[in-house]
Order: C-alpha cells, then structure tokens, then sequence
C-alpha cells in the first residue's frame, strides 16, 4: 500500500510555542516538522479522529524474516 502524499499548509504559531516545539523536537531527535506531525497525530488518534493504520515494517524486521 502506497503512502499518502504529504500536503504543505502555512501555519501561523505564537513564537513561544514553536520555541517550546523546536526545543522538544531536538530532544525528540526530530526535525521541526516531525515533531508537529507527531503531537497532531497522537492527539487526534486518542481523541478517537484518526484511524489506526498497521505499522509499517522496518529494515531490522525485514533482515529477520
């Protein structure tokens, strides 16, 4: 199954909170973007929005099979 394609969207954010992301994002080890992504998905997911997709095989599970 092919992901679905990313989409841009301009964002207008109050600087404190992109510096508290953008500090979370580096100890998270993630870029900006990521991290925004991250925080979205989880809370949509547990506020019961967002659909549970199956988890995408990785290359460690791929060289034990």
């Amino acid at each position: 199954m092919a992901p679905k394609a990313k989409k841009n969207y301009p964002l207008r954010i109050h600087a404190d909170i992109l510096d508290a992301m953008k500090r979370w994002s580096d100890d998270e080890l993630r870029s900006l973007n990521g991290q925004i992504e991250y925080v979205l998905r989880d809370a949509l997911r547990r506020a019961g929005r967002l659909k549970e997709r199956p988890p995408e095989v990785t290359e460690t599970e791929e060289q034990k099979k």
